[in-house]
């Protein structure tokens, strides 16, 4: 049997806050991991169409604030909407690849108002979105962004003889979340990040040491030319980037990018400070001799002492009975 697969890490910037300019960049991104024969490709978290570094660099707590207003306002128009079919481009890819794709993103959607979430999107080989995980809790001043997600997206998926799974940024550290992607038989672990290497580098090998499986870590990047001018207070957001980026650097949040092998060593180290695409082969027979002596849903595991239960149901506020 041939237990290899092929992944591909998207390390990119978005074409920020443009839903439509980053729709196509990914594409394109998608094509050539497709060329060079991955089978999965995986982007940073928020993406599509970008994280909310505004929220830390001009004073997002501020109560009440027309500029936060106008912000957010820019920030809802340019999220996505699944139902509309905003992702269709990146399904259409998918499907004349012939490769699937993890794709985080800022969603929104018609049953719950003008909230927003921080979304994991898995589509499937023939473009088919098969779950959309809404961040279950944003971390600090996301909060401020996004709203708290729920269970509906925890869900593994087949890819070649693979079971994948994945988490966004730093639920990866919740370690029920964890579990309930484990007690599905995941294999791989896709975390995803708005990019920095301070937080790739030891949760990476940490969870491929513990799941033991395969762990890819997916960052994005963010510099000063990726703030167009004509963005809502680019001028601010810049002077407030050039604070906080030193000369001998180009990015606010510089990718970190990498891959752990089940016992926690490197496969791929992280990549920073640069967009690329990375390719690498993994092989779902070194997952069977790391379980070997230590299995967290297998056999080192005591169900009839310890056991996890998870909501699966989409939130929503209201039910209608007709």
């Amino acid at each position: 049997m041939n237990h290899k697969l092929t992944i591909a890490m998207g390390q990119i910037s978005p074409v920020w806050l443009n839903r439509e300019a980053t729709l196509a960049k990914m594409a394109n991104y998608l094509t050539e991991a497709a060329r060079e024969g991955a089978q999965l490709i995986a982007f940073g978290e928020a993406l599509l169409p970008g994280y909310p570094y505004w929220l830390d660099l001009i004073n997002g707590a501020e109560f009440n604030s027309e500029k936060q207003k106008r912000l957010y306002a820019y920030y809802v128009e340019q999220a996505v909407d699944i139902e509309r079919g905003d992702l269709t481009m990146i399904q259409d890819a998918c499907a004349k690849n012939k490769i699937s794709a993890y794709v985080g993103c800022i969603e929104k959607t018609r049953q719950r108002g003008m909230s927003v979430y921080c979304t994991m999107v898995f589509i499937d080989h023939q473009g088919v979105i098969q779950s959309s995980h809404r961040k279950l809790m944003p971390t600090y001043e996301e909060r401020l962004a996004w709203a708290p997600g729920d269970g509906h997206g925890l869900r593994v998926h087949s890819v070649g003889d693979f079971t994948v799974g994945g988490l966004n940024c730093w639920e990866n550290w919740i370690p029920m979340a964890r579990q309930s992607l484990y007690a599905q038989g995941e294999q791989l672990h896709v975390a995803i990040w708005p990019g920095n290497i301070n937080n790739t580098k030891d949760i990476t090998r940490f969870i491929a040491k513990e799941a033991r499986s395969y762990v890819m870590s997916v960052s994005g990047l963010i510099g000063l030319d990726d703030v167009a001018d004509d963005l809502p207070f680019a001028r601010e957001i810049k002077e407030a980037m050039k604070e906080r980026i030193s000369s001998s650097e180009k990015f606010l949040s510089n990718g970190g990018s990498c891959i752990a092998a089940p016992d926690g060593e490197w496969l791929v180290e992280p990549v920073i400070d640069k967009e690329c695409l990375t390719l690498a082969t993994i092989d779902l027979s070194e997952v069977m001799k790391e379980r070997q002596n230590f299995d967290p849903a297998g056999h080192y595991s005591r169900p009839d002492v310890l056991q996890l239960q998870v909501n699966r149901q989409r939130q929503t506020t209201v039910h209608f009975s007709e």
